[in-house]
Formats: structure tokens, C-alpha cells, sequence
């Protein structure tokens, strides 16, 4: 899986390297940037993105929805339309978009509308919220990519939607794995995941 990422990916890296132009031009002010993603439970994607080399910070919240200011309770009837997200700052300057997605898309399932696992219901769609359009115009090219060259069995339901009002998570759902590593969920579902990751992605933890 990893391997045929990589392939895909980066062929993408000249519109990477473009985007990074463009933000740089119309940031220059600004060191890191920001992209929010969904891709099932936030505890497990938050653990996952924690450990890159140039993730700075990994905050799990709400996004997508209707209701101002949701619980985790009201999210988790799906009634108010938001996706358990995170949103990762990141330095371009030491991990590129495109190899946030490579890891993103190995790391979850993309192909399972409104689920992941066991998880069942639209917060826990797979979701790309874009902040501009080179986020956008990447995040299409790579799933584009990944369905050409028939990486998934199934067809890629990842959503990608404009940014809107990021609502972060209760604090006791903030760094949950590094704080609860050892609980049955932790252990079962979240481990694999980042032993996953140490396998794969070794070059691009952090040391």
C-alpha cells in the first residue's frame, strides 16, 4: 500500500511544490499552515498525525455541520451534521501536503460511507476540509490519482469540502491516546493504526 501511494503521489509533487509557491507568496508572514481532515474516530486519526516529522499540532474538533457550538453528544447522534475531525498545523518545509495525504489515505478506509470499523454514521465520515484552492485542486488529483490506479477494491467516497467554523473537542478528548494508551479501545483499535504507521512511514516520524 505504501509503495503504490508513494508512486501516485508523487506524481502529484509538481502541483505540491506549486501550491507551496503560491502559499508562501501570500503568507510570508505566516511559518505553518492548516488542513482539517476526517477520517473516523479523532482519536485515532489525532494519534496517527501526532508522530509526523512537521506536524506541529493536531487539535480533534467538529467540522461540516449546522448547530454552533456541538457537544460531543449532540455529534454523536448525527443530527448535527458535523464530521469528528482534526485539524493538523504543519511546516511545508518539512512535510508537504501530498505526504499528509499519502498517510491519511493509508490510515484509514476511504472507501466506507459514513463509517470506519465499527463506527457507524455521518461524523465519522472521511472527509478533506480544504482553506484554499490548492488544498482543493491536490486533495481531487490525489483521489483521482489513487482511483486510477485502482489502489481500492472499492470506489473513494472521501469527501471535500470548503473549510468552515472549526469547533474544537473537549479538553478530555485532547492527545486521548498518548494519555490512554492503555484502555481496551486504545489498545485494539488505535494501536494498530500507529504500529501501521511506524511500519510504513518510518522516514517521516518524528525522532
Amino acid at each position: 500500500m505504501r509503495m503504490f501511494l508513494s508512486l501516485v503521489i508523487m506524481s502529484l509533487v509538481s502541483c505540491t511544490n506549486a501550491q507551496h509557491s503560491t502559499e508562501q507568496k501570500s503568507e510570508k508572514n505566516k511559518m505553518n499552515h492548516t488542513i482539517t481532515l476526517g477520517g473516523g474516530c479523532f482519536w485515532c486519526t489525532e494519534a496517527v498525525f501526532q508522530r509526523l516529522e512537521g506536524v506541529d499540532t493536531v487539535i480533534s474538533g467538529y467540522m461540516g455541520g449546522h448547530t454552533k457550538n456541538p457537544t460531543y453528544k449532540e455529534v454523536c447522534t448525527g443530527e448535527t451534521g458535523h464530521a469528528e475531525v482534526i485539524q493538523i498545523s504543519y511546516n511545508p518545509e518539512k512535510i508537504s501536503l501530498g505526504e499528509i495525504f499519502e498517510v491519511f489515505f493509508a490510515t484509514h478506509d476511504p472507501t466506507t460511507l459514513n463509517r470506519q470499523g465499527a463506527d457507524t454514521g455521518t461524523q465519522y465520515r472521511s472527509v478533506i476540509f480544504y482553506e484554499n484552492e490548492e488544498q482543493r485542486a491536490l486533495a481531487a488529483q490525489t483521489i483521482a490519482g489513487l482511483t486510477q490506479e485502482k489502489i481500492f477494491e472499492d470506489p473513494i467516497v472521501t469527501e471535500i469540502s470548503p473549510a468552515a467554523v472549526f469547533y474544537p473537542a473537549e479538553d478530555y478528548h485532547q492527545n486521548y491516546y498518548n494519555l490512554h494508551g492503555t484502555q481496551p479501545f486504545c489498545s485494539m483499535v488505535i494501536s494498530p493504526k500507529v504500529q501501521k504507521l511506524h511500519k510504513y512511514f518510518q522516514d517521516k516520524l518524528k525522532k
